[in-house]
């Protein structure tokens, strides 16, 4: 998303904080859980950590020759092309003649437009346009032609979400929810080696798939749900498959990626790399009491002659211009700002604070994305506390990596 400070290695800069909800299912029990792939992981010299109620791997050691870290990891997957377990993410299904009405009542992404194997990001909001989550849905369709929804929402929102819905879903009394996070498994393979490898695993090539696009197919006769997504800035896809096949599609992905060098990667670099592409994170640049339009997400929210829960709030504040915006800062020098550094203008007033920070093993500088006042947005000098330091900090546009 230099080489990083040591503690960059064991400790990201924004994992840590998705883990605030222990038990995303709401069995109400606390113990952590375990993703299909859990066993590969340790077997394969994961090192696993507590992360939104899973226990999750963070990173790994030496892999197929190749040093291990995060680092390497992030390297990988911007030169060749790495496999992120993401099984922890919650997937819920929506059928019924009534789904695209609901989920239009719900999300700020039109729905009812979506055509089969479409895929949109979007947000479910408060009334007051706070984010509750941010989310993808997709329109899929199986071989036998039958239609539903599926959204993908964050692990740590998983059980909120659920609880939001269902009341709401009394209003549609043909549609049916299901939770399918537990009985399926979601893999995803980035990078730009990742299309030209993957396409040996299905019967059709999913290069012909446009970006945000997705299709049911299979892998040696069993049911796969691949899309072109993603959250490292890369080009590659995301695999939703029955939790008893992970282990088996995982294990085909290394085997026909290892002459291009595919090797496994934890939540650190998926953390560097999104960072680096300017993707926000639930919980740094997303919360309750931001609304999208503040993050620079109004591609997101569709206005125009819908209403939705938190439209009217998210119309009064196009209307006026947020308060606050998304910026991207380049520090000098080679300490990293962290998540809650404060920023200041140039008389060392603060104007706001760093949602997530750290080294970018890409540019070889430290970057970082704050929240700040509108009005201080276009100054030209700022300057960033790290660790009691004031530090001069350039504006840079986002995302700081765009792939060529």
């Amino acid at each position: 998303m230099t080489n990083p400070s040591a503690d960059h290695q064991t400790d990201p800069p924004s994992v840590g904080s998705d883990s605030s909800n222990p038990d995303p299912g709401g069995s109400g029990s606390g113990a952590l859980a375990q993703t299909p792939l859990d066993s590969w992981h340790r077997e394969h010299g994961g090192k696993m950590v507590p992360f939104a109620g899973y226990e999750m791997p963070i990173q790994y050691g030496s892999q197929r020759d190749q040093p291990g870290g995060i680092v390497a990891e992030h390297q990988a997957c911007r030169t060749k092309a790495a496999l992120f377990d993401v099984s922890h993410m919650g997937r819920l299904r929506f059928d019924g003649d009534q789904a695209a009405e609901f989920l239009d009542h719900v999300l700020t992404r039109r729905v009812s437009d979506l055509p089969i194997g479409g895929v949109r990001y979007s947000m479910v909001c408060n009334a007051e346009g706070g984010v509750l989550d941010d989310v993808l849905i997709s329109n899929v369709e199986t071989p036998s032609q039958r239609q539903y929804y599926l959204l993908v929402v964050n692990a740590s929102n998983r059980a909120k979400i659920l609880e939001w819905f269902t009341p709401l879903l009394a209003d549609f009394p043909s549609v049916t929810m299901s939770d399918r996070t537990e009985l399926t498994a979601m893999i995803a393979v980035q990078g730009p080696m990742a299309m030209d490898v993957c396409k040996r695993l299905f019967h059709f090539d999913p290069s012909r798939l446009k970006n945000y696009q997705a299709r049911i197919t299979d892998q040696f006769k069993k049911p796969v749900i691949v899309s072109r997504t993603g959250y490292t800035g890369e080009d590659g896809l995301e695999l939703i498959v029955r939790a008893e096949e992970a282990n088996r599609v995982w294990e085909n992905l290394m085997l026909v990626g290892r002459e291009a060098g595919f090797i496994a990667a934890g939540l650190g670099a998926r953390d560097t790399l999104r960072m680096e592409a300017g993707m926000p994170l639930y919980g740094h640049e997303l919360d309750e009491k931001t609304d999208p339009l503040s993050v620079g997400l109004s591609f997101a929210v569709n206005l125009k002659g819908r209403s939705f829960i938190g439209s009217e709030s998210l119309q009064r504040i196009r209307d006026a211009g947020p308060s606050r915006v998304r910026i991207g800062l380049l520090p000098e020098g080679k300490r990293p700002a962290r998540e809650g550094s404060d920023v200041l203008d140039a008389t060392g007033r603060k104007i706001g604070v760093v949602t997530s920070g750290g080294p970018s093993p890409t540019l070889g500088v430290p970057i970082a994305m704050a929240m700040v006042e509108a009005g201080s947005a276009k100054d030209t000098e700022f300057q960033i506390d790290i660790r009691g330091r004031s530090t001069p900090a350039r504006l840079t546009p986002l995302p700081f990596y765009k792939r060529s």
